[in-house]
């Protein structure tokens, strides 16, 4: 009965379970599925065996699902797209067609939209905003252009977006309840989590932080330290033993990534951060075409977002950043808050101070850009006991909503054109 009962609460975490979760779920799969099959059918796009990466925005799609991409950055990430290639290849009866991408696009349009129903729980549960609060943030974060892409996009980022949502979910609830997070699920968070981008794995210990006096009690600190080290070991050992414990591959590897991915570009540092790194995860800029070719001498036509070159869309980002901090320092106090801005700021060092891929950082989103309704979820809570000062920034919400919606149709409707041009 016991196991039953965990079986029962862990599908009731994992799925939607109240009558507006299952409705908003219903809702996404109907949207995102419309252009997902869309797209799948009437182009290639999504999975063409001669193109490797960077058909679109630099995405790695194809990479991604035939090996799981490289090992330094997707330690585990074979085992899981192996698994999802081959379920795939069942359906299509062994080809690359339509039927192959359509798998592949459905399972990104099911995890999406299971993401955004674990922000509508983190918003009603752990805030404790009313239903049509929660319901318009996550309409909000639904146009965003990284939840737009990856409803789609078969990429280790889809499914990153889904698990840290997931795990910084259950992580609320348990550091609201006052319980520690058990070894068991933080190895299970670090394995899928990290397993899937290794730097991620760092992002599952900071609500062990925040679990109650944990640093005014030696045997809580050395129970927490035993659980992180039980989950740092079983998370290395498979690691290792993909590789056949061959560390020092490791390290060159990463070593030559980081050379890669860093290079200073002609973009000015301040643009790549405001127009790619945080407004390109949610407002669309300009996009350019350029020429690429495989290894294999194939050429096609690659998709790339540009700066922006308006200033609506500077002013769109700049509110929302402006948002975003107010309801930091709204409740700094919260230790809710401060483990979501923690991970947060990883990818911040990562991306902003270290550079790695700042050049097309807006691939990364899924890493981080949730972040964004949950921040906003938490102002409107410390505004509720002001109601002008609440008004006055929801209808602001309305505005940029607004905006945003037309911007990023409209830039899907240029995404389609480059569709209509180069691959059909």
């Amino acid at each position: 009965m016991k196991f039953k009962s965990k079986f029962v609460a862990f599908l009731k975490l994992v799925f939607p379970s109240t009558t507006p979760e299952v409705l908003l779920f219903m809702v996404f799969l109907a949207a995102y599925g419309t252009l997902a099959s869309v797209i799948a059918i009437n182009y290639r796009i999504i999975f063409d065996n001669r193109i490797p990466w960077d058909a679109y925005f630099s995405f790695d799609n194809r990479a991604i699902v035939m090996t799981g991409g490289g090992f330094e950055r997707h330690p585990l990430a074979n085992y899981f797209f192996n698994l999802l290639r081959n379920a795939g290849m069942q359906i299509s009866g062994g080809k690359y067609n339509s039927d192959f991408r359509l798998f592949l696009a459905w399972c990104s349009t099911v995890t999406l939209s299971l993401s955004l129903v674990q922000i509508y729980k983190y918003l009603k549960n752990i805030i404790r905003l009313p239903v049509h609060i929660c319901v318009f943030l996550v309409v909000f974060f639904s146009f965003f252009s990284t939840s737009i892409l990856l409803s789609f996009t078969p990429e280790t980022y889809t499914y990153t977006l889904f698990l840290l949502v997931l795990f910084n979910y259950y992580a609320a609830l348990k550091i609201r309840n006052q319980e520690k997070i058990s070894a068991a699920a933080l190895a299970l968070a670090t394995v899928s989590v990290g397993g899937l981008t290794i730097t991620n794995a760092a992002k599952v210990f900071v609500p062990v932080l925040f679990e109650k006096d944990l640093f005014r009690n030696w045997r809580k600190l050395g129970n927490a330290f035993f659980r992180s080290l039980t989950a740092v070991g079983v998370f290395v050992l498979l690691y290792l033993n993909r590789l056949n414990f061959d560390i020092e591959r490791i390290f060159t590897k990463t070593a030559a990534q980081y050379d890669k991915f860093s290079d200073p570009k002609v973009t000015p540092l301040w643009d790549m951060v405001v127009s790619w790194f945080w407004g390109g995860n949610m407002l669309f800029p300009g996009f350019v075409i350029r020429d690429y070719h495989n290894a294999k001498g194939f050429e096609y036509k690659a998709l790339f977002m540009e700066v922006y070159n308006s200033p609506l869309p500077y002013i769109f980002t700049g509110l929302m950043f402006l948002l975003f901090v107010m309801g930091y320092v709204r409740n700094f106090r919260n230790r809710l808050v401060q483990t979501v801005m923690l991970g947060f700021a990883l990818d911040i060092m990562i991306h902003v101070v270290l550079k790695f891929g700042l050049h097309t950082s807006y691939i990364y989103g899924g890493h981080f850009i949730f972040a964004v309704p949950i921040m906003l979820g938490w102002l409107l809570c410390s505004l509720r006991h002001w109601r002008r000062v609440f008004t006055g920034v929801f209808a602001l919400m309305l505005l940029l909503f607004a905006y945003l919606c037309v911007n990023n149709v409209f830039r899907m409707q240029e995404f389609f054109s480059f569709l209509n041009a180069f691959y059909i």
